[in-house]
């Protein structure tokens, strides 16, 4: 499935065919000859292969002035079966769970694929206690207190600043309550490594499941560390990892290089991604997340850069 849609993209997608044609690449016998698009073109480029409309456009989060990520979404149906069916594998039944999120500044603006992710995550719990929260911390703690006396699962999701807002103002033991951090410092705190910030969410909320989010505005996918850790991938998402000095040439298991990701949910768009997150992937089909490239720009969902 992985080769015919590299062949579709050769086809339909017309900035993909011109990058693997300059490279001479455009016949792979093999999943791993496959070409990855650096990341980049997604602001320089309308990356699409077909010539539907756009029924949505993502956007990174950036600066002012900045030149952001634009993905443009020819079909949701696509992104929404993505989302539920990642979600069930993960964590089961989502009318389990009151889902929370507390994602400031994203809420501020349009065109953010987590804001839409976890609005389809609280329309389908179909609990009324489900909910964003902005800035109203105080409400979210009370919230959560309650629900820990009901034995009531609950899933937060949130950005890195506000839950570390969240840590220090409002803390509590928390037995019922996954918390799954998506990264994202957006200027407002210095960042911190992960295992660092894992910590002092533990400290807060004793008892809760910490756990991490991996997701972009270029994929269709995400990717859960239930561990806090170790990302695994649906089915039809991989990630390996690249020679940081040589683009076309894969590394091997366990060692840090650029993260490249299939992500076949992305098939309108270009599903074979060059990304500028160092890590490691293993033979098992998960990987780690260490930071960025020296020099890359940073972008509202980036990832905790190592000391």
């Amino acid at each position: 499935m992985t080769l015919d849609i590299y062949r579709y993209q050769l086809e339909e997608n017309a900035v993909y065919k011109q990058y693997c044609e300059l490279l001479n690449k455009t016949r792979a016998t093999t999943v791993e000859e496959i070409p990855c698009l650096p990341i980049q073109f997604f602001k320089s480029h309308h990356i699409v292969s077909n010539s539907n409309p756009s029924q949505i456009t993502f956007t990174s989060s950036g600066t002012t002035g900045s030149v952001v990520s634009k993905h443009h979404i020819t079909d949701l149906e696509v992104y929404d079966l993505s989302l539920d069916c990642s979600f069930k594998a993960t964590y089961g039944n989502i009318e389990d769970y009151v889902i929370l999120a507390l994602l400031p500044h994203y809420l501020d603006r349009t065109g953010s694929s987590l804001v839409y992710m976890a609005q389809r995550w609280i329309n389908d719990s179909k609990r009324p206690e489900s909910g964003f929260y902005l800035n109203n911390l105080k409400e979210l703690a009370h919230v959560l207190k309650n629900f820990e006396n009901t034995n009531q699962k609950v899933i937060l999701i949130g950005v890195t600043f506000a839950l570390l807002q969240l840590a220090e103002n409002h803390a509590m033991p928390l037995e019922n309550t996954i918390i799954i951090e998506t990264g994202g410092m957006k200027g407002m705190r210095k960042e911190i490594v992960k295992p660092e910030l894992h910590q002092i969410l533990r400290n807060a909320f004793s008892k809760a499941s910490i756990q991490s989010e991996y997701g972009m505005t270029e994929l269709l996918s995400q990717a859960y560390a239930t561990d806090g850790i170790q990302f695994t991938t649906p089915s039809w998402m991989q990630v390996r990892t690249r020679d940081t000095n040589d683009p076309l040439s894969k590394i091997s298991y366990g060692k840090t290089g650029g993260l490249n990701i299939i992500d076949l949910a992305n098939y309108n768009s270009c599903p074979f991604i060059a990304t500028q997150d160092l890590g490691k992937s293993f033979k098992d089909g998960s990987f780690q997340v260490l930071g960025r490239f020296d020099h890359s720009d940073i972008r509202g969902c980036n990832l905790m850069a190592v000391n």
